[in-house]
């Protein structure tokens, strides 16, 4: 079928010239789809051929083949196919040139990078980045947390930790979006590395500004934050003491600016440095995000990558870069220096980011769409104007130059009118300098490409393919021209649209005055927008936490220019001044590379004397010889000891005993050296034990005669004291799902497990590490205090208190003030009251018509919080029976219920995993209140003494006879029988595993055990003697 049969199409569509001659679209090799196949050929030539069959339809009679056709028309397509066909060869030569240049290092140590990343990249296929876990913010937890009841009285609190306070893009960004977030009712708390102009535009939304130290990292709680957002890699510093317990579960943001670590990577893993890459990794994955501004930037640390990578683009550096250069560059002068006149219309063609140091790969297949306007407007004399096209790509070598003038030569363009400058020249001149910018690339981003919103910052109109990326932040015909992508024609009419007798028409002009007030704010709400999903899907928030507005709520969104506009104007008179603002500071880095400089070249000494070392290896025959002198070393001891036991010996002075004594207790405590608070506490009244569950609660304990340290952690327990280790005593804290839920009444627990070989003190306190890091311990005058109130009267039953429950909701200035209750189901997620109930009541066994919550006192007064109080040690051990028994039945109910999966008395991550803490925290004030404790408040600052609701006023009101010292004891011999007997109420049974398990039957047990010894060991002695009358007493002989 068509003109002429053809008995076999093979050989036709094997034919290089077949698809030439009728679809002029596959005259370029360079595909979107790179897999062109000879089946397709066919395809689109039996298509051609048979919609020329219908132009020609009177043909029906057969002829012979002839070479009648090629004549006239036929040649004319012929020239065009040779022409084009030496222009795709002359494009793949000039790729394979230019990428033999930049495999040879051409493109600058930060180009160097994308080499790797575009190994696998097949022309017209795109990058992507897709994080390692995906956040979906569009269903955050803050949806759930809105439907439940909670009772929220403080607002969530943000950590800022600033590298520096420099005034420059990055501290806009991040300004802009803190303002937003404290719009949303965050409350901020700022530290900063470094001072710097911008600390006073930081102290207006967040107040004082903190600085910190190497000295004071490990000195500040960060546990009363809701969350910490880091804003650069200089703050790297500050997470060594987020890395440790217990601050290592406080949500982390980190936000990485800089490229500077990402362009070393690639040199620390050529030069070894494993250890430094390493660092860099464990703390990136300390951050539950690592939040990037660019898409390119993950692939960038994709070395350090650990599942945490995210991006929320938009900055609003570009602009900021812009606007500096326009302030100290003239455009009339620029052209001058590039030798352009004023009247030459210069379109500058950009590519992708991606391809910025290659032309052949990003251009090639844009140069299909770009011929036609390049022959109309370069290609000939009858425009009436001067129109140069230059290319911006790759680097200012020679070789690109030739390769893209061979280019214009081979399509007859003017002379001149193509021009080629590298990545590493003047960018921000050759926007400035242009009429037109285009976007030439063929590849679809995710980001907006950086070199367009300069231009537009710049006043430059813009035209650009209709990728989703540009729709989605420019309007076509107002910021700038968007022309259906492969449609040379389109891009043609775009360009008539800006260009009138040789200049930019009225058209352009106002594009690009709109584009350019667009680009100043144009990716601000967007990135404003994603950080407050991002903190609503990565921040906890407790119960007792306000929840923030939505971020459709928020108004002003756009970029805080007027606090940085002094800033901007500096520039004008000091041109240098904006070259600082492009790079950013990171010090940190190369501080770290010294150090590991210093760590490989000691490394080095050590390998070197490791191998001077290896002659000295012992043999095998000097082990034989030293295993024959310890021998006879230990035979000559043994008959010496012997023969000493033998002697008699003169017992000495007493000095010398009492000397031989203490250097016995030394030796026995050798591996476990006591400070010397441990030789002071003995004789001392009150102990006071600092509860800590791990290494970052260390600097907050104190030292002395008064304190103790008491490590609910093995791991975590100080090596130069002597730390009583809570697990070792009690068992049940080495899981760590009980240590979690129990906290620190846990530690309280194995304190009274067999009390008396630890703790001799008439008196006994407690006292959370959190107590020094919200200012609440006690000072030198409250301890001088505390211990003279004691010794005035030492066998008074009190209770005395300094850390107190925030009444107000823990907002300064709330002049509303809560009751005991209420506070509790403030912390407990409006559910105290009803926990404490079922579980007295289940404790008890009352009937459900009996009340079962133990009223308090709705007035004021304080109650004590953070385990921190004092109290004589009988009265201590009552305590710890009564809350065993109570922790055992709220356990139970827990156990029981029909939702186990998480905690019923908090929505946050922490409060399911510390579950019973926050009850248990205030547990003790109900026990002192109804059980006729007197109550005393010692101010931790100043020492003075209130008692706190006397007990003379709670006459009446207190449920004595529920907390009756005789009654739990009678309840806990119950528990104990049913525990020895093996009748656990269910599995695994708490109460057994919380302490001492003692009744009387247990007493009678041990007292016929020990009775059971006494009489085995005189029936032993009578053996022996009946022996030796009968035998006679015999000596060993010596050595025998």
């Amino acid at each position: 079928m068509g003109r002429t049969p053809v008995p076999n199409p093979e050989p036709a569509s094997d034919d290089p010239t077949a698809a030439a001659l009728y679809s002029i679209r596959d005259r370029f090799p360079f595909k979107r789809n790179n897999n062109y196949s000879t089946d397709a050929a066919v395809s689109r030539s039996s298509k051609a051929a048979s919609s020329h069959k219908t132009s020609r339809s009177h043909h029906h009679h057969r002829r012979k083949l002839s070479f009648a056709p090629f004549i006239g028309k036929s040649w004319f397509y012929l020239c065009i196919f040779m022409v084009i066909f030496t222009f795709a060869f002359a494009s793949m030569v000039l790729q394979s040139s230019i990428m033999s240049v930049f495999r040879q290092g051409v493109g600058g140590e930060r180009m160097r990078w994308r080499w790797s990343v575009k190994e696998g990249l097949e022309l017209g296929s795109s990058l992507e980045f897709v994080p390692g876990w995906r956040l979906q913010l569009n269903a955050s937890r803050l949806n759930w947390l809105i439907s439940q009841p909670r009772i929220g009285v403080r607002p969530p609190r943000i950590s800022l930790i600033l590298g520096n306070m420099k005034k420059d893009p990055s501290t806009l960004m991040l300004y802009s979006v803190m303002k937003n977030l404290k719009g949303l009712g965050y409350l901020l708390k700022i530290y900063a590395l470094g001072d710097g102009r911008a600390r006073t535009v930081w102290q207006e939304i967040g107040g004082h500004v903190s600085m910190l130290t190497p000295e004071r990292y490990g000195y500040i709680d960060w546990s009363i934050f809701d969350g910490i957002i880091l804003d650069s890699l200089e703050a790297k510093d500050a997470i060594s003491s987020l890395m440790q317990e217990p601050f290592c579960s406080v949500p982390l943001i980190w936000i990485v600016q800089e490229d500077t670590l990402a362009n070393r990577l690639p040199m620390y893993e050529k030069m070894g440095w494993d250890h430094l890459i390493s660092n860099w990794k464990n703390a990136f994955s300390r951050a539950d995000v690592v939040v990037f501004q660019e898409f390119s930037f993950p692939m960038l640390y994709s070395m350090l990558d650990t599942g945490n990578f995210f991006v929320i683009p938009g900055s609003p550096l570009d602009v900021w870069a812009a606007e500096s250069y326009s302030k100290t560059h003239s455009r009339s002068q620029l052209r001058k220096e590039n030798g352009f006149d004023d009247d030459d219309l210069l379109v500058l063609v950009v590519g992708s980011s991606f391809f910025y140091d290659e032309l052949a790969w990003d251009y090639a297949v844009a140069m299909r769409d770009l011929e036609p306007l390049l022959l109309k407007y370069a290609g000939s004399n009858d425009v009436g104007f001067t129109s140069k096209f230059l290319f911006l790509c790759g680097n200012s070598s020679k070789d690109y130059d030739d390769a893209l003038q061979d280019v214009a030569t081979r399509l007859r363009l003017n002379q001149g009118s193509l021009k080629h400058y590298g990545i590493n020249s003047d960018v921000n001149g050759l926007i400035l300098m242009a009429d037109i910018v285009l976007y030439g690339s063929s590849q679809d981003e995710q980001g907006f490409p950086p070199l367009l919103t300069r231009a537009m910052a710049l006043g430059i109109p813009v035209i650009a393919p209709d990728f989703p990326v540009i729709r989605n932040y420019v309007v076509d015909g107002v910021h700038g021209i968007i022309f259906p992508k492969n449609d040379a024609e389109a891009l043609t009419n775009a360009f008539s649209l800006l260009i009138s007798e040789g200049k930019l028409s009225r058209f352009a002009h106002s594009v690009a005055s709109s584009g350019r007030l667009h680009a100043k704010n144009m990716f601000a709400a967007e990135c404003i927008i994603g950080y407050a999903k991002l903190l609503e899907y990565v921040f906890d928030f407790p119960s007792d936490v306000l929840l923030p507005a939505r971020p459709s709520e928020l108004k002003n969104l756009t970029w805080e220019w007027r606090l940085f506009r002094s800033e901007l104007d500096q520039i004008y008179g000091n041109p240098e001044h904006s070259e600082g603002y492009l790079w950013m500071n990171s010090s940190n880095v190369y501080k770290l590379e010294e150090d590991m400089k210093d760590y490989v070249r000691l490394k080095n000494i050590t390998q070197d004397n490791s191998e001077d070392l290896e002659e000295d290896i012992p043999t095998l025959l000097d082990w034989d010889i030293l295993t024959e002198i310890e021998s006879s070393e230990e035979v000559e001891m043994l008959e010496r000891e012997e023969i000493d036991e033998r002697m008699e010996k003169d017992i000495g002075e007493w000095d010398d005993i009492y000397r031989n004594a203490r250097k016995s207790e030394k030796l026995r405590f050798e591996t476990n050296e006591r400070d010397e608070g441990e030789l002071e506490r003995t004789g001392q009244p009150v102990c006071i034990y600092e509860i800590y569950d791990g290494a970052g609660g260390w600097p907050f304990l104190h030292h002395g005669s008064l304190y103790r340290g008491l490590s609910l952690s093995t791991r975590a327990q100080r090596l130069s004291s002597d730390d009583v280790d809570a697990v070792g005593r009690l068992p049940i804290l080495n899981d760590t799902y009980y240590r979690d839920i129990l906290c620190e009444i846990g530690g309280m627990f194995s304190v009274a497990n067999k009390i008396d070989e630890i703790h001799k003190a008439p008196w006994i306190g407690f006292q959370s590490w959190r107590a020094s890091g919200r200012k609440v311990s006690l000072s030198k005058n409250a301890e001088e205090v505390l211990e003279k109130a004691i010794h005035e009267n030492p066998k008074g039953d009190v209770i005395y208190f300094w850390s107190c429950l925030d009444m107000d909701g823990g907002i300064v200035g709330n002049n509303v003030l809560l009751t005991f209750w209420s506070t509790c189901d403030i912390m407990n997620a409006g559910r105290c009251r009803t926990a404490f109930e079922d579980a007295f009541r289940r404790m008890y066994g009352l009937p459900p018509n009996i009340e079962a919550l133990p009223p308090m006192p709705e007035g004021g007064g304080r109650w004590s919080a953070l385990h921190s109080w004092v109290m004589p040690t009988p009265s201590f051990l009552e305590f710890i029976m009564f809350s065993r028994m109570f922790v055992d039945s709220l356990h139970s109910l827990h156990v029981n219920s029909s939702k186990t999966s998480g905690c019923f008395l908090g929505f946050s991550g922490p409060q399911n995993k510390h579950c019973y803490c926050r009850l248990l925290e205030v547990l003790v004030n109900v026990w002192a209140y109804h059980s006729a404790r007197k109550m005393v408040y010692i101010d931790p600052h100043t020492g003075s003494l209130k008692e706190q609701h006397p007990v003379e006023h709670r006459r009446g009101s207190m449920w004595s006879k529920y907390f009756n010292a005789t009654l739990l004891k009678s309840m806990d011999e119950d528990l104990a029988e049913a525990a020895d007997d093996d009748d656990h109420p269910y599995r695994p049974w708490l109460w057994p595993l919380t302490g001492e398990v003692y009744w009387q039957g247990v007493y009678e047990r041990e007292r016929e055990q020990r009775y059971r010894l006494k009489m085995d060991k005189k029936r032993k002695t009578k053996e022996k003697l009946l022996d030796r009358l009968k035998h006679g007493y015999r000596q060993k002989t010596l050595g025998g």
